[in-house]
Order: structure tokens, then sequence, then C-alpha cells
């Protein structure tokens, strides 16, 4: 396994040549971008995908020695990452949010034995801790029974068919850095193919259409029907059972583990956060 860190902050610091690939290209903004942001995005965004591309240089060195070691027919490859970014979409900066921008990251899987499968696409909501049993299923090999996490091995080989209501688990147990910066709480939620759906300890915070509203700018929380709720209600449930979660208040699991003196989780409020795009929401 092999952890790197770009792209990351600071976002200056890749190799001159990348950085020169984008200095004079165009940057295409997503449309949740709020106007007085979009520069900021655009100058953001050129290091970021300088990094990026260094990485994607990198990526084909450890490739390359992989065929001449003569074991590429025998290796899957996963190229994945632990967050996404949201530089600046829904006015926000970084990790840690539940909008796509952040909870929406490659994944890449490569498996040499599987026919048919260039250029595939699956919307198998594939949670990090899924990633193991995956890689055993598709290994054949046993998968300990207290694994948390779902082996998605037999819809990648085509064994077993997507019903459409899976959903993958989003959560945020308790506050810090961006979270508490920007006057956000705690959060659990799900995201599915055709909804993210996303409450704190207040109630339902969030939930988006991902099908009708791509760059999930129209909330539909508070104009959504019961039936819909109530079945969104119900599916995060599941998730929260599953997991034997409590759902308690964030401060409950820092004082349990003993990290309540941690700086991370002692950062001050700068703003409470207000979404960019409610006003148009109830304009529909």
């Amino acid at each position: 396994m092999l952890s790197w860190g770009p792209p990351h902050f600071p976002l200056d610091t890749a190799p001159e040549k990348y950085r020169k690939i984008y200095e004079e290209n165009d940057i295409i903004l997503r449309p949740n971008v709020p106007r007085h942001l979009q520069e900021k995005a655009k100058e953001e965004l050129r290091g970021y995908y300088a990094h990026i591309a260094a990485l994607d240089d990198a990526f084909a060195i450890v490739r390359k020695a992989i065929i001449n070691a003569g074991i590429d027919k025998n290796t899957i490859f996963v190229f994945t990452s632990d967050h996404g970014d949201m530089r600046q979409s829904q006015g926000l900066p970084t990790k840690l949010f539940p909008f796509d921008e952040s909870v929406c990251v490659p994944f890449l899987l490569r498996i040499p034995t599987l026919e048919n499968s260039d250029n595939s696409v699956s919307p198998i909501p594939i949670d990090a801790p899924d990633i193991m049993p995956t890689l055993l299923g598709l290994c054949n090999l046993p998968i300990p029974p207290t694994v948390e996490g779902t082996d998605w091995s037999p819809f990648i080989l085509g064994k077993k068919i997507l019903t459409g209501n899976e959903s993958a688990f989003l959560n945020i147990p308790a506050e810090f850095t961006e979270i508490l910066r920007h006057g956000m709480k705690a959060y659990r939620g799900f995201r599915s193919v055709n909804y993210t759906y996303v409450r704190n300890t207040d109630g339902p915070w969030l939930l988006y259409d991902n099908i009708d509203d791509p760059y999930q700018m129209r909330n539909l929380i508070k104009s959504a029907n019961k039936k819909l709720l109530d079945e969104c209600e119900a599916k995060l449930q599941e998730h929260l059972r599953k997991r034997h979660d409590e759902f308690l208040d964030g401060k409950t699991y820092l004082k349990r583990a003993g990290l309540t003196h941690y700086g991370e989780v002692n950062v001050k409020c700068k703003t409470i956060w207000h979404d960019p795009w409610e006003a148009a929401t109830t304009n529909i």
C-alpha cells in the first residue's frame, strides 16, 4: 500500500512542470461555486490539478514496476482517496462536509482476470470499511466475521445485481476544525444514487435529489413530502442500527475518548454556514 500526500495544501508546491500545465488554462468550475469565490476557486484548483498530474505520473512508475516484475496478471489495483475537497463549492473550503465534493472520492479498480470490464462504471456506494472485505472477496479469501464493511465483490463480478436502494454511510461523530469554523454540527447521513440525506442532533438538515440536482443546490428538507422523508429517515436508522451508533452529542464521544483538550476540537466558530442557494430554493 502506498499512501501519498497530494493533492493537499499548500497547493502551490507541485513540481514546476506540472504547475505550468494549468497556469494559463481556463479552469471550469462546478456551478455550485458562489460568484464571489470563483477566482479563489480557480487559483486553488490550478494547484490542486497540478498535484494530481504529478500523482498520475508517480502512479505510472508503480504500474510499470508491477509489469516489469511479471506480476501484472496477478495484481489487483485500487486507486482511491480518503476524502474529497470542496474547493469553494457550496462556499466551503476543504473536507469533512456531507456534500458530494467532499464525500465522493475516486475508486478505480483494475482486476486483470475480469473480462469485458474496460471503462465500466458502477454506482456501487462503497464505504471505506468496505474495501478490505471486497478485496478479500475478489481474491476468494475468507472474510473474518468481526470485519465491519460490506463485500461488494459479487456485484463487481456480475454475480449479483444492485437494487438501487444501496447507500453509503456519512458521518462526523464529533465537531472539529472546519466543521466548527463554519458553525456546523456533527452529523449522520447517507448517500445513495438518488438521494443524499443528512441530519444532526437538531433534526433533519439536508436532502438532495442527486439525479435532478447533481450539484446539490436545492435543499429539499423543508419541502419534500412526508413519505420521502420517512423513507430517508428509515434508511438512516438502518445504518445506525447496523453500526450500533447511538448518535450522541459530539462532546460526549470526545469526553469518552479523553480528547476534549485536543486543539482541533477547540477551534472557535468563525461564522454560521448558510446555504448559498437557499433563496433560490425558496423561489422554486
